[in-house]
């Protein structure tokens, strides 16, 4: 089809291949550049729109199946790389929701919540914020549970301190660090036994200093573990940042499946998208039987209640051991036992969160 080797042939060859989750053009998207031609060696880059993209590999294969279609083509070399797109600002009036203000640097807030306390919500955030951080994204994880902040045990940093600062507009936080993530908590602010006794409007001010006082730097990914709920915190994030999304985690079990009804609608009631339903706790893996599962607090309620309410179910991640082990040590599962049903469940849906949210950016 085509007879010379140049600059054009290779961008109109690689016109069909598309990203599998926006369905357009690679070459529509921008994402092919820079395209050199040497002595029938053709190097381009492709820029994905996530570091965290599940189809890497099949993209990459597509693009080099079609360049090596071109007459005279002897090699192809593809670096890959990402640029996360910004999320729209979806703040507007309707509903009683104020014009929403970005925070400088962030690209894409999402928050992890629940509808009730135990579902293992903190537990997915800090998996899914270190997931997306093992990819190359940079991933800040700010702990929004301000009565019960666990987030420091998680991520091992129990015995962290965040550092504030006084300067001319304020006071200035700079996060702790550990496993690729960025992270703010209250558990910083106070001794490991002290109890948070506020009301509303305490909790509001310090989220809103937690979102704009913090030195976060450039982050593709701000994750938001919630407090359980529909309470002042929820409102808060929703009312103060345009949003990337929600994700709403649950167990099988029909009392948590009600309670996460609640909390979805919320945030849609907030003009909030809903990314989709995580089901944790899934069944039981008997470590000394990891052939055999158990449905310990019921099965297919995720799925059912994700079909009944029109959302995607992002993935079922089961109950292991090594779990509740990497939680209270500080190493999240994905960084301890990679190989895990766990881990791999967890790494799919932080994968599948980091595409809906591309998708929604670009289109």
């Amino acid at each position: 089809m085509y007879d010379v080797l140049d600059f054009q042939s290779v961008l109109e060859v690689l016109r069909p291949v598309q990203d599998p989750e926006l369905r357009k053009s690679l070459v529509e998207l921008n994402m092919i550049r820079n395209i050199t031609i040497d002595d029938g060696k053709v190097s381009f880059t492709l820029v994905l729109t996530t570091p965290a993209c599940p189809l890497r590999e099949f993209i990459v294969e597509d693009c080099q199946k079609a360049v090596k279609k071109l007459p005279g083509v002897m090699d192809v070399s593809i670096e890959v790389t990402a640029e996360t797109p910004q999320q729209k600002n979806i703040g507007d009036t309707s509903s009683g929701v104020r014009q929403r203000t970005d925070v400088p640097g962030i690209k894409n807030i999402i928050a992890i919540s629940s509808g009730k306390g135990g579902v293992g919500k903190s537990t997915v955030a800090v998996n899914v914020a270190v997931a997306l951080a093992q990819t190359g994204a940079k991933v800040g994880l700010l702990d929004a549970d301000i009565y019960g902040p666990n987030d420091p045990t998680m991520l091992g940093l129990g015995d962290a301190q965040m550092i504030v600062r006084s300067e001319e507009k304020g006071e200035v936080l700079e996060p702790a660090f550990n496993h690729g993530v960025k992270l703010v908590s209250m558990g910083f602010l106070i001794d490991r036994d002290q109890p948070v006794i506020w009301r509303g409007p305490m909790l509001n001010g310090v989220i809103r200093q937690f979102l704009y006082q913090v030195q976060w730097g450039d982050l593709d990914y701000l994750i938001v573990d919630m407090p359980p709920g529909t309470g002042d915190a929820q409102l808060t994030l929703t009312q103060a940042v345009p949003m990337a999304g929600a994700v709403i985690v649950t167990t099988p079990q029909t009392v948590a499946l009600l309670d996460s009804r609640k909390g979805l609608r919320m945030f849609q009631q907030m003009n909030v998208p809903i990314l989709g339903i995580v089901e944790n706790m899934s069944y039981f893996i008997p470590p000394d039987m990891p052939d055999k599962q158990y449905d310990i607090f019921g099965s297919g309620g995720g799925e059912k209640t994700a079909s009944e309410l029109g959302v995607p179910l992002l993935g079922c991640v089961p109950l292991e051991i090594a779990t509740r082990i990497g939680g209270d040590s500080g190493v999240p599962i994905v960084v301890g036992e990679p190989d895990s049903k766990s881990a791999k469940a967890l790494r799919a849906i932080a994968f599948a969160i980091a595409g809906k949210v591309s998708v929604a950016a670009l289109t």
